[in-house]
């Protein structure tokens, strides 16, 4: 599966990505300027598109609000243990969790979905996908992936290069990290998501057993079209001028 963060508070963006065929974007509430309105409507956007909207919450209280807006998934920064797994899963399931009822919401078709039906298949439906991002996470990362109901990981190479002191992605200790991530994730059974930024680094991520990646952001793609775009046009007429 392929998709992308979404950085800039509109709708268009999740829009024109599925008419492009991407599979999923992530509403970043952690790192962006989104507000409760905006994460929203661009919700109800991907509703109207068939895109799955996923939204990185910046904390666990705003996985209620999400899911009740029709997002298809959370995707929770920072899970270091079992016990804050367990806190996550709880907080985006109805059996067995904590997550306060609702059914008069977008994802309960605004009171249609019957009780029973609106439980099941938000249990069932919406994916809870830990963020991998901390050296502490990778001491205990068997028992994580042992949660019941963490569908996936989403290992955060960044965060753990800042974490432990390196220059890049490439390091021995982050490397490391990804291969016990997606060793646990395979004998948990458990999906794997990475960010890569290039087709050679996804190539060889998918043979550790990653099948979702997010390539870039709204904004990434923004500048990348409009520098090529610039350049083109620039060196187009500068061979037109010195002839």
């Amino acid at each position: 599966m392929f998709g992308t963060f979404l950085k800039t508070p509109t709708s268009h963006a999740a829009e024109i990505l599925a008419q492009e065929g991407y599979a999923f974007v992530v509403i970043d509430e952690e790192h962006a300027p989104f507000n409760p309105e905006t994460t929203d409507r661009i919700l109800a956007a991907c509703r109207a598109t068939g895109i799955a909207g996923v939204v990185r919450v910046a904390d666990t209280g705003q996985i209620l609000r999400v899911l009740d807006c029709g997002a298809a998934g959370v995707l929770v920064p920072h899970v270091d243990s079992p016990e804050r797994a367990r806190q996550v899963v709880a907080m985006a399931r109805y059996r067995g969790g904590a997550r306060g009822f609702s059914n008069t919401t977008r994802a309960g078709g605004f009171g249609a979905t019957g009780m029973a039906e609106h439980i099941a298949e938000q249990d069932a439906g919406v994916a809870v996908v830990a963020m991998i991002e901390d050296p502490r996470a990778i001491d205990c990362i068997d028992a994580i992936a042992a949660v019941d109901g963490i569908d996936a990981f989403f290992i955060g190479r960044g965060d753990l290069t800042v974490a432990y002191g390196a220059q890049s992605q490439a390091a021995s200790e982050v490397r490391g990290a990804v291969d016990a991530i997606t060793a646990a994730a395979r004998k948990a059974g458990r999906r794997v998501f990475v960010m890569s930024g290039t087709p050679e680094d996804a190539a060889e991520l998918s043979a550790k057993g990653a099948t979702g990646f997010i390539m870039a952001s709204d904004q990434g793609f923004m500048r990348q079209g409009a520098k090529a775009v610039f350049q083109s046009y620039a060196a187009a007429l500068s061979e037109k001028q010195s002839v």
